[in-house]
């Protein structure tokens, strides 16, 4: 075993790891749910680093650090409490925050785990002994300051969602909806058939069919844009039920401005405490948002897959690239791999909003939510499946199809749909009965009408011309 060191906290002693930068509660925590073996997002323990950095210097500057309460800290000790902050936000220490996510619903064990780290962190980094069970940096006394796990906990989930959909989801849904628009403007010439129902449709340019998919990215941009920005009232300031006891009047405005400043995204104090501590109702928004972006993802990938199938006895209109062996059996099959990853992972985010609608919905009783860590996990487990899977799909996919021009403009001609611009020559009754006599014949629509002398040729051309059906006519 290896060597343990003695940790106090308010229901006695607990033996911890020696080396461990946690303490009693942690471990207890630790003992307490060996649940998943899935800890607390990075994402969720960096974004909790910036909540207790902001909450420091609120606290700093509105001199309850090191005023005349019960145990005032020194400017060092403050700084050195702030470093330990910015050392968590950064990403370090990230293997001391082991406690499951299937925890205590208001989080206050990774809350606790926080504080204890930052508080042993902080005093090593004065030269203190963290070892020693009376703690000169105390992480409720001075970390946890002005503050209850039931308002910094759902905060850091604010913060680490907004952030997440900033920094990751948003750039890979630009590249994306670029990628897309890029490919709308190259294959603007390339025309071929429409299908409604699967079935046979009228033509249309592969270019405005991707011009399509483009509008859904940019759209999908918007969502996550207002998912970002569901999340930007901040808990923080009504401590245990939403009254802000123990805290100063000015401190939630003050936390939300310092993490404004720290994350270029515009947090503010919530406008009424007692509903931004008990309710999540602002995070099943932002994750519905995310199921629309994942459902539209699903559909893309999914219309990509068809487009590609063949490559002799499908649609292969649209030249997927080759990414590795499709078989074990079948020697040369090539499987779109990477549309299924991403209808895949959509389908894993489309069933996350279940969780959180649920959690959203029973968790939240009178003054708390009590599901709060498996909503925090299960979002931004979202957000990076669809950032990762969308930088992935653009890279591997997107950026290296190409048009398959002759297979495109060959089944126009063979449409039975072609007789839809018929309609206003001869009418809807004839051309039906024209579609339904090609098709028995096996001959083509122009073939028929040739035949039968239906409209003179120069008319006929005119009328049949795959181009003019792509554009309205006056």
């Amino acid at each position: 075993m290896s060597k343990q060191r003695t940790e106090l906290d308010s229901m006695g002693e607990v033996h911890v790891p020696a080396d461990a930068y946690y303490g009693a509660q942690t471990q207890r925590a630790v003992e307490n749910f060996p649940i998943s073996g899935w800890p607390m997002p990075p994402a969720m323990i960096s974004a909790m680093g910036w909540v207790k950095y902001a909450c420091g210097v609120a606290n700093r500057d509105l001199g309850k650090l090191t005023g005349s309460g019960k145990n005032p800290m020194t400017d060092a000790q403050v700084d050195a409490m702030l470093a330990a902050c910015e050392e968590i936000a950064a990403g370090k220490l990230v293997d001391q925050f082991p406690v499951d996510v299937f925890q205590t619903g208001s989080g206050t064990s990774s809350n606790m785990n926080v504080n204890e780290v930052i508080s042993n962190r902080a005093i090593e980094i004065i030269g203190g002994d963290r070892m020693q069970a009376t703690k000169a940096i105390h992480p409720n006394d001075h970390v946890n300051m002005g503050q209850s796990t039931n308002d910094t906990f759902p905060t850091a989930i604010h913060v680490a969602t907004a952030v997440q959909i900033q920094e990751s989801l948003l750039p890979s849904l630009k590249r994306l909806h670029k990628a897309l628009a890029d490919k709308a403007a190259a294959w603007d010439k390339v025309i071929k058939i429409g299908r409604t129902h699967l079935m046979d449709a009228t033509p249309l340019r592969l270019g405005q069919e991707f011009g399509g998919f483009a509008r859904q990215i940019e759209l999908s941009i918007s969502r996550a844009e207002q998912a970002r920005d569901a999340v930007l009232e901040l808990p923080v300031g009504g401590t245990a039920v939403g009254s802000g006891i123990n805290t100063h009047p000015e401190f939630g405005s003050r936390v939300a401005k310092v993490l404004a400043d720290k994350t270029g995204i515009a947090f503010v104090e919530a406008v009424n405490h007692f509903e931004a501590n008990a309710q999540r109702d602002a995070l099943v928004a932002a994750h519905g948002e995310l199921k629309c972006i994942a459902q539209t993802l699903f559909n893309f990938a999914n219309n990509i897959r068809w487009l590609g199938s063949g490559p002799r006895c499908g649609f292969y209109e649209v030249q997927l690239p080759s990414r590795q062996p499709g078989s074990s059996i079948m020697p040369g099959k090539v499987n779109p791999v990477m549309c299924e990853s991403m209808m895949q992972l959509t389908a894993r985010v489309m069933g996350n909003d279940t969780c959180i609608t649920m959690c959203g919905a029973s968790g939240g009783n009178f003054q708390l939510n009590i599901m709060m860590p498996v909503m925090a996990h299960t979002t931004l487990e979202s957000i990076h499946l669809l950032s990762s899977g969308t930088h992935a799909f653009v890279e591997f996919c997107v950026d290296e199809m190409e048009a398959n021009v002759e297979q495109c403009e060959a089944s126009v001609e063979q449409s039975l749909s072609m007789c839809t611009s018929l309609n206003p020559l001869i009418g809807y009754e004839q051309a039906a009965k024209l579609a339904k006599e090609a098709f028995s014949t096996g001959q083509t629509i122009r073939e028929l009408c040739l035949e039968k002398k239906i409209l003179p040729e120069d008319t006929l051309t005119e009328a049949l011309d795959p181009w003019k059906m792509t554009e309205p006519q006056a």
